[in-house]
């Protein structure tokens, strides 16, 4: 736990070297981030990975002065100097954590040794596809408590008994701890006041992962942030839909895996 601007901020770290923050989407907290990254670091020494909880999600509050995320972000920045410091740092974001992340690049264009951005929301969303299940092998309604089913079937394109059971481990145990109404209050104002698109291009190594199947951020939308990340690497996944790190863990740890190499190098030259 860590106090900026009067807000305790709570977050957990493994590891040690070069600092990684991650940044998890609205509606759960660091534990779906934590499931989804770790497996990259399990035999891949030299870094500190740091998941904070974002405010009004997991152990974070939202104050009622936070009104967009703009406060959001500067709470972020607010973190990375009381945890990081002055060193070096890759970020990683998935949906709207992947737009604070891009927001973070942004602003600190020097200090951000990398980006990579999961399923990111952007300024405008365009051709969403609505939500479809791609693939169902797992009766839901005997896996989940009923109060569970909804979210998931929201959420996942891809549902079996696996990622049924990533969803129980990652996602529902953050669902209860969600302040909704904090979040309402900042819906109003979740567009960042200084938008990345008008910052220089950012020149570090980075990856943007879409899913094909997103009913939230789309795919489409996330292919203009390439003009944008001249060192980026950009895919979309077929049967992926916003859970794409739990659809698709497989491929997500082996392009987050090409990053790592890649912010090394970079780092190196």
């Amino acid at each position: 736990m860590e106090e900026i601007s009067g807000l305790p901020v709570h977050f957990v770290e493994h590891g040690d070297g070069l600092p990684v923050l991650v940044l998890h989407g609205s509606g759960v907290d660091h534990r779906e981030m934590v499931g989804a990254l770790e497996p990259v670091f399990r035999d891949r020494p030299g870094y500190r990975r740091v998941y904070p909880d974002l405010p009004g999600m997991g152990r974070t509050p939202v104050p009622d002065w936070f009104r967009g995320s703009d406060d959001v972000l500067d709470l972020v920045l607010g973190l990375i100097d009381a945890v990081v410091g002055d060193q070096r740092f890759a970020i990683v974001g998935h949906s709207f954590g992947g737009y604070l992340a891009g927001g973070v690049a942004a602003r600190r264009p020097a200090q951000v040794a990398g980006l990579a951005l999961i399923c990111p929301i952007g300024e405008e969303s365009r051709d969403v596809p609505p939500h479809a299940v791609l693939h169902a092998s797992v009766d839901v309604a005997e896996a989940l408590d009923p109060a569970e089913q909804a979210q998931f079937r929201d959420y996942f394109v891809v549902q079996t008994p696996a990622t049924v059971k990533r969803f129980r481990e990652y996602v529902a145990p953050a669902l209860p701890l969600v302040d909704w109404d904090g979040l309402g209050r900042m819906s109003d104002q979740w567009r960042l006041s200084d938008a990345s698109g008008d910052a220089p291009p950012y020149t570090g190594p980075t990856l943007i992962l879409t899913g094909r199947q997103d009913a939230t951020a789309g795919y489409a939308g996330a292919w203009e942030l390439v003009e944008r990340y001249p060192r980026a690497t950009y895919a979309v996944l077929d049967r992926a839909g916003h859970a794409l790190p739990h659809e698709q863990a497989g491929l997500l740890t082996a392009l987050i895996a090409e990053w790592l190499d890649r912010v090394d190098e970079h780092r190196a030259a």
